[in-house]
């Protein structure tokens, strides 16, 4: 058995598209609001109405929710944000993991022990 992960996979980071956001959730069963664009010409999203307590945020989305893996392996590269290259990454079941990642660019480590 394996599990999958989505990762960035470009220096920039993890970030989903307008599209992405909106099959997320639907899939997940949210009634995602779009919100105005900010300053970066990202739009903002938010769970219900448009309210600061109900801002949704993709970058809360754990890596291995399945209806994230669905969004990634469905649209393909429509499902990447401004900044990003979204992949789907395979492990080995039981495999404790963190997401690593340098000037936004990603990869799957396994975890460790380490003291200081």
């Amino acid at each position: 058995m394996t599990q999958k992960i989505v990762i960035n996979a470009c220096h920039g980071g993890f970030g989903l598209s307008d599209a992405a956001i909106e099959l997320y959730g639907k899939l997940a069963h949210l009634n995602l609001v779009r919100g105005p664009d900010s300053l970066f010409g990202k739009s903002s999203w938010y769970v219900d109405a448009i309210a600061d307590d109900n801002y949704f945020y993709d970058g809360n989305i754990p890596r291995d929710c399945r209806y994230l893996v669905e969004v990634v392996e469905q649209l393909g590269k429509v499902a990447n944000g401004r900044y990003s290259n979204l992949k789907v990454v395979t492990i080995p079941n039981g495999v404790e993991w963190h997401i690593a990642e340098y000037d936004g660019y990603e990869h799957v480590a396994e975890n460790h022990r380490t003291w200081s």
